[in-house]
């Protein structure tokens, strides 16, 4: 799977094998809010949940390293009074944060969720309808907990067939719409679509380096901010 010539945004082809093989590890990464924390945010601290896949639980990366832990560190930096818990799972899709999330909310009661799911539906060519389906109910189901709701979109390659890759990208969005909740396009924006993209991520050619990291929080942070 490690291709030294790829073009800019194949980072994410022939992903299908890695997927299933990190959903059977059950690879988690560790919750930047302790685990164990009473339920519900103390008074005056927001919570935020960040429900993902690889790109945010810190797959090959060493821990503290990936955007999750570092918007964790710059909210304490700037003092906004915030803590993050990260749920992510690497090879999870939009089925699989769908089924955990009612716990994760009622664990953690988040004042704020990001979700960050999708890529993996994509990659094993599952029905978009399903896709849209899944992040719609996760939305709602953030929304009726009190949470405010962010969506993280993702972007497929070409060679994936160009009417899916558009409809994908477009599920985002109209699920953003739909629901009226602040979207983030494209979390690998200003890295995939380098010219020198594959300086910018691991072997795989699928999972960011970790300087690659500070440009997905900043990417986050443009639209999560005003949020807080």
């Amino acid at each position: 799977m490690n291709q030294p010539q790829m073009r800019r945004r194949e980072w994410i082809v022939h992903c299908s094998a890695c997927v299933v093989t990190l959903a059977a590890a059950g690879t988690l990464s560790r919750p930047v809010a302790a685990q164990g924390r009473a339920e519900g945010a103390a008074s005056g601290t927001r919570r935020i949940l960040v429900l993902g896949d690889s790109l945010s639980a810190e797959y090959g990366l060493a821990r503290g390293s990936g955007w999750v832990a570092l918007l964790d560190a710059r909210l304490k930096a700037q003092k906004l009074g915030a803590d993050v818990v990260n749920a992510s799972i690497s090879g999870d899709t939009t089925s699989g944060g769908r089924s955990r999330l009612p716990a994760l909310l009622q664990q953690h009661r988040p004042t704020h969720l990001v979700i960050e799911l999708g890529g993996n539906d994509a990659l094993r060519g599952l029905p978009l309808k399903m896709t849209r389906e899944n992040l719609q109910a996760m939305v709602r189901a953030g929304k009726a907990a009190g949470a405010k709701v962010m969506l993280v979109g993702m972007q497929i390659p070409p060679n994936m067939g160009a009417s899916y890759g558009r409809d994908f990208e477009n599920s985002f969005k109209t699920v953003a719409q739909e629901e009226k909740v602040p979207l983030l396009p494209f979390l690998l924006a200003g890295i995939a679509d380098r010219a020198d993209s594959a300086d910018w991520f691991q072997g795989d050619r699928i999972h960011p380096l970790a300087k690659a990291h500070p440009v997905m929080l900043d990417n986050v942070w443009k639209v999560l901010r005003p949020m807080l």
